[in-house]
């Protein structure tokens, strides 16, 4: 199965050698998301709920650059730089995917680029 870069003009810009999406058959891998504004390239202020409000909305975007939604997201992986905080993602989480449950793993980092608080990686299955 071919993997191949999809064009995703909604995304943040790479901040390295990657792609913001790509396919592989009928699953689309979202790269991890940090809380950049797409316009301006940095950070969001406000702390960890602000970058995971903004984290999600860029996921949604790069997912409808795709032709797919959140609805279709099957798993994620939160990276977080504190635990602590994880009620807070959760409650922005919840908010962003409604009554929509994809897995999940969380994971606490020692650091995040950009000093970014939160991460999301995506899979998302949506047939072509």
């Amino acid at each position: 199965m071919p993997v191949e870069s999809v064009p995703t003009p909604s995304a943040p810009r790479p901040a390295g050698p990657y792609s913001p999406a790509v396919r592989a058959g009928d699953w689309l891998v979202l790269a991890g998301q940090v809380g950049l504004d797409p316009a301006t390239g940095t950070i969001v202020p406000g702390g960890v709920e602000a970058q995971a409000r903004q984290v999600l909305a860029n996921i949604a975007a790069v997912l409808r650059d795709c032709g797919a939604d959140l609805a279709d997201v099957a798993k994620t992986t939160v990276f977080v730089t504190d635990i602590a905080q994880f009620a807070t993602v959760n409650d922005v989480y919840a908010e962003a995917f409604g009554a929509h449950r994809p897995a999940r793993s969380t994971v606490e980092v020692a650091a995040l680029p950009g000093g970014a608080e939160i991460e999301i990686e995506a899979w998302a299955h949506r047939p072509r």
